[in-house]
């Protein structure tokens, strides 16, 4: 949907052009770029181990999660609480996700092993795009800061869960699309990042009693 250049910044999806549109309508992918290896470097700075500066990330995102939340919701003018989980799921995957990155969520997964767990997957993560990681933080998951929107969408939805950010390599043939949305001049990424959705006990309860 085309919006005018006087359409407000946080309405705004990020740019994977590497451009400046003609119109306004997103928000440049080299600010964003700048600004969270910023904050990577910020909160880097401040953490004794990667461990700490990924629940850091997480953080960060997590308040603007909630944020994200009021204002999609408002943006699509919905009036009705989402109650079920699957249905939350697909407005996170889908709604949220186009409303940051400018498109869907490339999949949206059941754990086979675990009934609490589900999996949002994003071949083209821009958060990750242009952080280096050094080789003494080679554990570190750059996407935490989008594990911590999420978080905080799910949960300021009455739906708690924690949500962990894993990079996981692409096989050989498993994404036949990459490059459709991927940044110009930038190789195709070997990688994927999996958000790791665990919900709480207590919203599984829920579910399954809305089900009878």
């Amino acid at each position: 949907m085309s919006r005018s250049s006087s359409t407000n910044i946080l309405d705004r999806p990020l740019g994977r052009s590497g451009g400046r549109s003609s119109d306004g309508s997103v928000v440049s992918l080299s600010a964003f770029a700048y600004i969270y290896s910023e904050l990577v470097q910020y909160h880097q700075g401040r953490a004794a181990s990667i461990s700490e500066l990924e629940r850091r990330l997480e953080s960060a995102g997590y308040g603007v999660g909630l944020k994200v939340l009021e204002m999609t919701a408002y943006r699509a003018k919905e009036t009705k609480r989402e109650t079920r989980l699957m249905s939350i799921l697909h407005f996170v995957s889908s709604s949220v996700w186009k409303s940051l990155f400018g498109k869907a969520a490339d999949s949206l997964e059941r754990s086979i092993d675990h009934t609490d767990e589900f999996m949002i997957i994003d071949y083209e993560p821009i958060a990750s795009t242009f952080v280096s990681i050094p080789p003494d933080l080679g554990q570190l998951s750059a996407d935490a800061y989008v594990s911590g929107i999420i978080a905080g969408v799910l949960d300021g939805a009455g739906f708690s869960a924690r949500v962990t950010a894993h990079s996981v390599n692409v096989e050989e043939g498993e994404y036949t699309k990459q490059g459709a949305n991927a940044v110009p001049g930038l190789p195709p990424r070997k990688d994927k990042a999996v958000f790791l959705v665990k919900f709480s006990p207590e919203v599984l309860s829920r579910d399954a009693a809305l089900e009878r």
